[in-house]
């Protein structure tokens, strides 16, 4: 508060002066920077106050110096407090500076008097003393010249400070020592001639510097415990070692550093200092890198170079004594990977820097080629690079980068032409494999020296390499990098062979790179098509214009791939050009994108609308026009990540839209306006926003879906955050501009924007009873953040009364929702609204704080719900259940901001206190009564158990509190149920959702509050006992609670309170998570009468949360001591005999080091334990304790996962893990003995040894998933090869199996070929030459696995393949009868196949007779097992099927694929079953002629199989591969037709049966109808509409809601295929039979186009496409599916253009209406029923009935105003109308009576969120709209019993009830843009 007394003074001196006006401004500027909490605001005020200050400057210099010293002062003072900030302290200065213009003296003279006052004689600087002394030295010249002045005294303050901070070793989070570290490095910088005779002169040697030294080495050698100080301790010596005047003697000092670890004790001379060597602690390592790290930032480049006095040879300090720590480091310091890489990196940089000094030094080059040095340095560099640690790659870059520069540079130097290093460094990175990312780095930079024509003529492959890097997240910034270095130094190289156009360059590009970019374009994979839109498209663009012709041409065609593609060009287009004219093929194009099914195209549409380089350039007209025909058909989508790209894209229209406004109303013109539209355009812009804001109001209603509501809630924050003026400080982007109030007028005028209106705020708190936390959270959040700082009182009255009984709902979201609408209400609330409120009784007196007040309230409610619970868990579970109320007052404690202020106040901290603690008191008793009663234990003094109980005994515990809640006594019983009744449940979710909501509570209490500063004369406001009692209850709930939801939730929980403690300066505090891991040890090892981790899943939790939140700046003693612990104990032997029910220490501790290295909080920090844990989970899996190998097995896969990082796929299933070998041991090397020891023990058993090894199949899985690396000799990985080889003799076949594919990660790519050979070489070439069938069959397995890893290994190795090729003719005897295994047989079938081009004819031939052969040799009817049994005869007969297949499919011969479809003709079923799942299987595609071949023969044979039904398996994938082979038939249905004469009708007619009378199962009915459907669709006529009419009803059946997912989309599929035929014909004049049947389905469509599985409404968007692309006649390109709610309105559409007259029309749409009992509802609400733990789900959770009435009404009104006098149609509406119109008007009656009775009603905050209530009004409003049409048709000739009102009156009750209900919240009207022919526009685009 110094600053503040010193402005009241400053002020008040300055109104005595009569200065005030001139002096106050600025003040005023400066107290409000100082009471600013955000830097933005901050740095707002200061920039004022320096405006002021110029001005102010000139009144001061007529000033004396008495009359200017208070200003300065004051100044002075807020800048010393403004020390923390850099930038502030910036401003400040320049503040000062130009108010003490003329006088500097007195400026220097209070500066000094400011810093003298630091601290008295002899006393310790504080950390804002430090934080001065920085910033002074730093930034202020004349603080530099008072310590300049006073430099004795400062090093004494620092060396006082360094000393006791070392002594008492503050918190792990505080930054004393760091500050001291820091003073003495700035002072060290910015005096450098001053502090150089104190060390280097012996006339001027500092015993205060000499102390400083030696304290400074004992903070570097590990006496301070943040390794972030200790750093920077050797960045301070590094710049002392600079004040050096000669570099010679500094290059000595640095010398005797390094030399220290090696020194023992002695005495170390630093110039003319001399200092004791440290003794403090043991050597670490760190100290290394701490003087390394710190020589190489700082360190003077003539020191660096100098020559050593003390070698023998021309050496200096880079290259003798750094780059052997620099290498040393990389190998030892496995916990500081960033700063070894950073000083990899530094060391190159330097080197480059002191080149020309090394090499007058040397007289020779540094890098000659057989140079030792070179050797080191390339592998370094590579081992770099090739290790996993995220966040380094800039330094391993700049490593490749500046070794090649430095070889460059020693080349030109040196002229040697030679350069072998480049090709050297090209072949090895050609040899890696694709998936290594250490590859792409140094292909970036060595393309500078050797061209890319090099490049890409030694590596073809890298195109198509870089598309599957693209596909592969961490892959693609170093294929994004190696692309643009490419294209750049290709666009250079041409353009200096010739001087081409850019369409010249264009050419070159695409010679070589469009492939590449247009499939990634049109790719399906979206993360590919993503990352090239985003990363190569725009630049490409940028680099060579002409190449967008090029790409557009690729993309012309409609289908979905070629659409994304063409509007990711024009979006990049856009992005560069500014702009893009919308019109003709590119505007109907655009529409069609905008109404696309895949959400990807949709969204690329609208971000293209939406996008502009400029801020200020209006939306068009058009692009207005898209967007209100976009945005309402999109609101259900229910992809999150659609939802927030719609929000971002909606965004940045509405800036574009009020950037371009205002720049309007300034009176500019806005960039793209022309001339005259600038008011149209404002004009547009404040009815869109108008128009956005009701789309999102009208799209709340409690009876839409969750997907419409959170999109809705996403554009109105959209809306609010960028139309409003309201100022979030908490915000660093995004805050309204200034001028936003000119625009807001404007649009107020118009009658617009009325943002916070009453039917607004009351639809918003309709959202804050949702059941879902997202829809309630940012409704809250936008009450909050946006509406007025109060609410209205009626309705803050009725929101309290509303949440007061949500919070007593036993359902966990209405109570949930009652604790978000306490904490809404006490954010809106103000002390006059809160007197209203009915507080408790000892809540309300004073009212000194809100907050207070509120949590005093809400605590209250916890302890009269737990006296309820103490008397009758039963009842209290079922009516006042605790949850609610804690979890309100967790909320309202932690999530609301002044309530946190209050804490802080003085005043109210005893009030805090005395709160809190009763709350922590009461938790406690909570806690122990709750998982006391789950143990028949009543009551917080029941003794606790060491472990949850079992499922038995909390199941008898609940029965008998049910039976004490009904009043029965124990001996009674209730009849005995699989399922929990619903007591049960009620007293299960009352327990565990308490218990976790106290964990969260706890945790996030301890988290705020012992971070809260400590008032003056008060203590903490959990005091020591508090935390203790805290303590316990974690204890007790990780301990016996055994609900995971709860254990998750309270260890989130525990996760913060450990934090909090361990972080804390209190010693006390620190030591309470060491003692409860102490004790947790030590309950592991001890022993037990229960489980304590399987019945208690919160135990290993318990370690985790702790060990995990130990501060990053130590050296994790905690977990270290852990991890050691549970090591020893896992290791110990198993006792000879043990209890199977309990578990064993050596189990449970395997179990905790499962749950730390799952931890996400501990990352690369438990590698270092890698070894000791793997070989402990190695050995667990030979345990003869079962338990023992299951927790090993799960530990192997934990650690599995963790040192191979986060399994990462392309597409589906593909590993694209980049992790090699020789990278993975280099990385781990001891763990190379421990995996190398298992497979040499496998490979050599000893005598008398089990040859089944469980370890090893583990082993070989690990190796498995690692990637090939470069051919390096002397790699640690050529030690596997073999012990591998060996394994191919095994005789167990999974260990076969497993080790082939473990081989090939070991062997390079350059030595596969050679290995091929020699395992090719080994295979017999005679009967009579086998030695082993197991070795066979392992040599086979293992060229498989070589051979087939890539897809590109064919070609790459096709000419070299061929001796291998050779090799296998010379052995084909082992395909034929001759060898009797027909598992090896199948496995060299299997090689042969991955070399089917390489084979000489006459070999191909003899494949195919001895498949012929074996194949035909098959006799009719044989089935598996009557012929002689023989093992893996299934898999060869399989294996041989599928290489006829896929040599068909290969040559798509007519004599292979003749052969492929005899095979559907055998009779073996193993044949066949081969081919239809080889169809199935097939990737890419087959030929044309293979499908239409094999689609034929599967149509031919349908009714046999159909008629046999061999077996339900088989006829489903007949069925499948049927289908799957006819999706696209239309090509060959004529010859389909004439197969299927005379058949058809019987096919048909057994499908159908198949459907309707059997019980096949959901997989088989789905492939019937499917099929069924295919037959229809393709090959019906006139005659077989009863067939059609009952596949119609089947339809009907499996579309229900009830009915599964899968029936569900077998029925929408079945419209797809054949609906759209069905349809087409009913419209011909000569099939009117077929009109009702096609009313049928387009009301089936209808039904399904609003399933709740997005699949299902994919495949009936599909039958509302075609049907739309047939009627229409769209012959200029292929059918684009439409988005289900297009299809929906097209539907729709046809209904009303196609079949508006039909009498069944209107009767069909009137089914969609659903009927719902309004008065039942209203009664319901009002009779506040008791609430039922479980609410009985709707069968469509997606369904919208009230959305779609409204999108229906429309569509009826026109019909009915088509409808001529005595039609059908006539009649049947008359008929509708004499029916519901009279209670349609009652229904309007009773609504507008109770809704007459005042918004605030007892039930009247209930209806708000009644979805139920919401559809019934929105119903009858529809129908009330429909009677209105009706009789105006009717013009009054025909009276309506029982109606008794004209067309007029009843419109005019209708207008006033709606009026009504929307000034309530209910039914507010719908958008005019759901109009149906508002929205005709976009799908007849589609």
């Amino acid at each position: 508060m110094g600053a503040e007394r010193e402005a009241q003074a400053c002020a008040a001196f300055y109104e005595a002066l009569g200065m005030a006006p001139a002096v106050l401004p600025c003040l005023r500027c400066l107290r409000q920077f100082a009471g600013s909490t955000t830097k933005r605001c901050k740095d707002k005020h200061l920039e004022e106050a320096l405006l002021l200050s110029r001005v102010l400057s000139k009144a001061l210099r007529v000033m004396s110096e008495a009359e200017a010293r208070p200003l300065l002062r004051c100044i002075l003072a807020f800048q010393m407090e403004a020390t923390s900030s850099s930038s502030s302290f910036q401003k400040l200065e320049q503040i000062v500076t130009q108010l003490a213009v003329g006088k500097e003296a007195l400026l220097a003279q209070e500066v000094g008097t400011l810093l003298a006052g630091l601290a008295p004689q002899g006393e310790v600087l504080s950390p804002g003393d430090l934080q001065s002394v920085c910033m002074f030295l730093e930034e202020s010249s004349l603080g530099r010249q008072h310590w300049q002045q006073n430099l004795a005294l400062l090093l004494q303050r620092l060396v006082s400070t360094l000393h006791w901070v070392l002594q008492i070793q503050p918190a792990p989070s505080s930054t004393w020592g760091y500050l001291v570290i820091k003073a003495c490095l700035q002072l060290f910088q910015t005096l450098p001639k001053d502090v150089a005779p104190l060390v280097w002169s012996a006339a001027g040697k500092s015993e205060a510097l000499q102390s400083l030294l030696g304290l400074l080495l004992e903070v570097a050698w590990g006496k301070a415990l943040s390794k972030d100080t200790r750093l920077l301790a050797g960045t301070a010596l590094s710049m002392l070692v600079n004040t050096a005047p000669q570099p010679e003697r500094g290059a000595s000092a640095m010398l005797a550093l390094f030399q220290l670890p090696d020194q023992g004790k002695g005495e170390l001379k630093f110039g003319e200092l001399v200092v004791d060597v440290p003794l403090v602690l043991e050597p670490d390592g760190l100290e290394k890198l701490v003087f390394t790290r710190g020589l190489l930032t700082c360190c003077k480049v003539d020191i660096l170079s100098c020559q050593l006095e003390s070698f023998t040879h021309q050496a200096c300090l880079l290259l003798d004594v750094v780059f052997p720590a620099v290498c040393a480091l990389s190998k030892e310091q496995k916990d500081c990977h960033y700063y070894c890489f950073q000083a990899c990196a530094l060391w190159l940089q330097r080197l480059q820097e002191s080149l020309p000094a090394v090499w007058h030094l040397m007289g020779s080059r540094v890098l000659a080629p057989h140079a030792k040095l070179l050797q080191q340095l390339t592998q370094l560099v590579w081992d770099n690079a090739e290790t996993l640690v995220e966040g380094v790659s800039e330094f391993i870059h700049s490593s490749f980068q500046l070794l090649l520069e430095i070889y460059h540079l020693e080349c030109q130097h040196f002229q040697d032409q030679e350069r072998a290093l480049y090709q050297q460094m090209l072949h090895r990175v050609v040899s890696m494999s694709w998936q290594i990312k250490a590859r792409y780095v140094p292909l970036c930079a060595i393309v500078p020296y050797v061209g890319s024509q090099q490049v890409l003529d030694t590596y073809p492959d890298l195109p198509q390499h870089l598309l599957s890097c693209l596909s592969t997240n961490h892959l693609c910034p170093a294929a994004t990098e190696v692309y643009k270095v490419l294209v750049q130094h290709q666009c250079a190289e041409w353009q200096e062979g010739q001087q081409g156009t850019g369409t010249a360059l264009a050419e070159q590009w695409a010679l070589r790179w469009l492939p590449l970019l247009s499939q990634a374009l049109c790719s399906p994979l979206p993360i590919l098509h993503s990352n090239a839109a985003n990363h190569l498209l725009t630049w490409t663009l940028r680099q060579i214009p002409a190449t967008r012709a090029l790409l557009a041409a690729q993309f012309g065609s409609r289908d979905t791939a070629s659409l994304r593609a063409w509007v990711s060009l024009l979006k990049a287009q856009k992005s560069l050009a500014g702009a893009l004219p919308l019109r003709g093929d590119a505007l109907e194009r655009l529409s069609c994108c905008l109404g696309a099914r895949e959400d990807g195209v949709r969204l690329a549409a609208l971000s293209l609308l939406c996008c502009s380089p400029s801020t200020n350039r209006p939306l068009s007209g058009t692009e207005v026009q898209l967007l209100r025909q976009f945005l309402p058909l999109n609101l259900s989508c229910d992809s999150s990540s659609f939802r927030q790209l719609l929000q971002a894209a909606v965004r940045k229209a509405l800036v574009r839209l009020r950037d371009s406004s205002l720049t309007r109303l300034r009176g500019r013109t806005p960039r793209g306006t022309e001339p005259g539209e600038e008011e149209e355009q404002l004009a547009q812009a404040v009815d869109f926003v108008e128009w956005l804001l009701q789309l999102s109001i009208t799209s709340l209603s409690p009876s839409s879906n969750y997907q419409r509501k959170k999109t809705a809630l996403l554009l109105l924050a959209a809306v609010l955050e960028t139309c409003t003026d309201t100022w979030s400080p908490d915000r660093k982007k995004g805050q309204p501009p200034r001028t936003m109030a000119t625009l807001l007028s404007y649009a107020r005028q118009r009658g617009c924007w009325d943002f916070f209106s009453q039917p607004n705020l009351l639809v918003l708190l309709s959202c804050l009873q949702d059941s879902t936390n997202e829809i309630r959270d940012l409704a809250s959040d936008l009450l909050v953040r946006y509406f007025p700082a109060t609410f209205p009182e009626p309705i803050t009255l009725a929101l309290f009364q509303l949440a007061q009984d949500a919070l007593g709902s036993p359902r966990v979201q209405e109570a949930e929702a009652g604790a978000v609408l306490m904490k809404t209400i006490l954010q809106k609330s103000d002390s006059s609204t809160m007197k209203s409120l009915a507080l408790e009784a000892a809540a309300t007196p004073a009212l000194p704080s809100r907050g207070l007040c509120f949590a005093q309230h809400l605590l209250h409610v916890l302890q009269a719900q737990y006296s309820v619970a103490r008397k009758d868990l039963l009842r209290a579970a079922a009516t006042a259940p605790m949850h609610g109320a804690i979890t309100a007052l967790r909320r309202c404690l932690l999530q609301v901001p002044e309530v946190v202020t209050s804490m802080r106040a003085a005043e109210l901290v005893q009030s805090w206190q005395e709160l809190l603690t009763g709350l922590v008191t009461t938790v406690r008793d909570i806690t122990s009564f709750l998982l006391g009663a789950l143990q028949s234990q009543q009551g917080p003094g029941a003794d606790e158990q060491a472990a949850a109980p079992s499922f038995a005994d909390m199941g008898n515990a609940i029965g008998s509190l049910i039976m004490l809640g009904k009043g029965r006594g124990q001996e009674e019983e209730e009849e005995d149920s699989v399922l929990l009744s619903e007591e049960h449940s009620l007293i299960l979710t009352c327990c565990w959702v308490s218990v976790k909501e106290i964990g969260l509570l706890l945790g996030g209490l301890a988290e705020l509050l012992l971070s809260l500063p400590v008032a003056a004369g008060s203590g903490p406001l959990l005091p020591l006992p508090t935390l203790q009692v805290a303590t316990k209850v974690f204890q007790e709930i990780l301990l016996r609670c055994r609900h995971w939801g709860a254990v998750e939730g309270c260890s989130v929980g525990f996760t913060k309170f450990c934090a909090a403690l361990l972080n804390h300066p209190d010693a006390e505090l620190q030591a309470i998570p060491q003692s409860m891991l102490e004790q947790g040890l030590e309950a592991l090892s001890g022993p037990r009468s229960s489980s304590i981790t399987r019945r208690a899943a919160g135990f290993p939790m318990l370690f985790l949360c702790i060990v995990s939140r130990e501060a990053p700046a130590q050296a994790w003693p905690l977990l270290t001591h852990c991890v050691q612990t549970l090591l020893a104990l896992a290791a110990t032997a198993l006792p000879q005999h043990w209890d199977q029910t309990l578990d064993l220490p050596q189990v449970c501790a395997l179990h905790v080091l499962q749950t730390l290295v799952r931890g996400a909080g501990l990352g690369m920090v438990l590698l270092r334990h890698t070894t000791p844990m793997v070989a402990l989970a190695l050995r667990g899996l030979g345990s003869p304790c079962w338990a023992m190998r299951n927790a090993a097995i799960q530990l192997f896969s934990a650690l599995t996962a963790r040192l191979l990082g986060q399994q990462r796929s392309r597409g589906e299933g593909c590993p694209a893990e980049g992790v090699s070998l020789q990278a993975f041991l280099r990385q781990h090397p001891q763990l190379s003995t421990v995996l190398l020891a298992e497979l040499e023990a496998a490979r050599w058993p000893t005598a008398g040894e089990h040859r089944l090894r469980p370890a090893l199949h583990a082993v070989l899985t690990l190796l498995a998933q690692l990637q090939p690396g470069a051919n390096d000799p002397g790699s640690p990985s050529a030690h596997f090869l073999e012990p591998l080889l060996g394994l191919a003799g095994s005789p167990i076949y999974a260990v076969r199996a497993m080790a082939a594919k473990a081989l090939v990660p070991v062997v390079p790519l350059p030595q596969r070929q050679g290995l091929l050979l020699q395992l090719a070489q080994q295979l017999p070439t005679a009967p009579g030459c086998v030695c082993s069938h197991n070795t066979l069959h392992g040599h086979l397995l293992q060229m498989q696995a070589l051979l087939a890893p890539t897809a590109s290994t064919e070609r790459l190795l096709a000419e070299a393949l061929h001796p291998l090729a050779l090799q296998l003719e010379a052995r084909g005897w082992l395909l034929t009868p001759a060898q009797r295994c027909p598992l090896i047989r199948a496995a060299f079938l299997q090689v042969l196949a991955l070399l089917p081009a390489s084979f000489s004819p006459g070999f191909t031939q003899s494949i195919h007779d001895a498949i012929s052969a074996e194949l035909g040799s098959l006799s009719p009817g044989t089935k598996p097992g009557c012929a002689e049994q023989q093992v893996g005869l299934a898999v060869l007969h399989q294996s041989m099927a599928h290489f006829v297949c896929s040599e068909a499919a290969r040559l798509a011969a007519s004599l292979r694929i003749g052969a492929a479809c005899s095979l559907l003709r055998q009779p073996h079923p193993d044949v066949q079953l081969a081919v239809l799942s080889w169809v199935l299987a097939r990737e890419g595609g087959m030929p044309e002629e293979l499908e239409k071949a094999l689609g034929l023969t599967l149509l031919e044979s349908l009714q046999s199989v159909l008629r046999e039904r061999k077996d339900k398996e088989f006829l489903r994938l007949y069925l499948e591969a049927l289908l799957h082979l006819c999706r696209d038939s239309s090509a060959w249905c004529q010859e389909a037709s004439s197969r299927l004469q005379g058949s058809l009708a019987a096919c048909l007619e057994m499908l159908l049966h198949m459907v309707e009378a059997e019980c096949p199962g959901p997989d088989l009915l789905f492939q019937a109808l499917c099929a069924a459907s295919l037959l229809l669709g393709h090959w019906f006529g006139d005659k077989d509409s009863l067939l059609v009419e009952r596949w119609c009803t089947a339809l009907e059946e499996c579309s229900q809601s009830a009915s599964s997912e899968l029936l569900r989309l077998a029925a929408a599929r079945s419209l797809q295929m054949a609906g759209a035929s069905v349809v087409q014909r009913s419209l011909r004049a000569a099939c009117p039979s077929l009109v009702p049947l096609a009313l049928r389905l387009i009301n089936v469509g209808i039904h399904l186009l609003q399933d709740e599985e997005r699949e299902v409404r994919h495949e009936s968007s599909a039958f509302a496409s075609l049907l739309q692309h047939h009627l229409r006649e769209l012959l200029q390109g292929s059918c684009i599916f439409v988005q289900d709610a297009v299809g929906l309105q097209v539907l729709l559409q046809l209904l009303l253009e196609e079949y508006g007259e039909h009498p069944e029309t209107f009767a069909s749409l009137l089914q969609h209406l659903p009927v719902l009992d309004l008065r039942g509802i209203v009664e319901g609400l009002e009779t506040n029923k008791a609430v039922s733990l479980y609410r009985e789900d709707e069968p469509n959770i997606f369904a919208e009935p009230a959305v779609l009435a409204w999108q229906l009404l429309p569509v009826m009104l026109q019909l009915l105003e088509k409808v001529p006098p005595g039609s059908p149609l006539h009649a049947s509406a008359l008929q509708w109308l004499l029916a519901m119109g009279p209670s349609v008007l009652h229904d309007l009656q009773y609504c507008k009576h109770c809704w007459s009775q005042g918004a605030t009603a007892h039930w009247g905050m209930k209806a708000l969120g009644c979805a139920k209530l919401h559809t019934a009004v929105a119903v009858l409003l529809v129908r009330a709209r429909l009677v209105v049409q009706l009789l105006q048709v009717l013009g009054g000739v025909t009276t309506v019993p029982g109606l008794g009102c004209s067309a007029q009156e009843l419109e005019q009750e209708l207008t006033l009830v709606q009026r009504l209900l929307e000034q309530h919240g209910l039914a507010p009207g719908p958008s005019q843009s759901n109009a149906l022919g508002k929205l005709a526009s976009l799908s007849e685009a589609a």
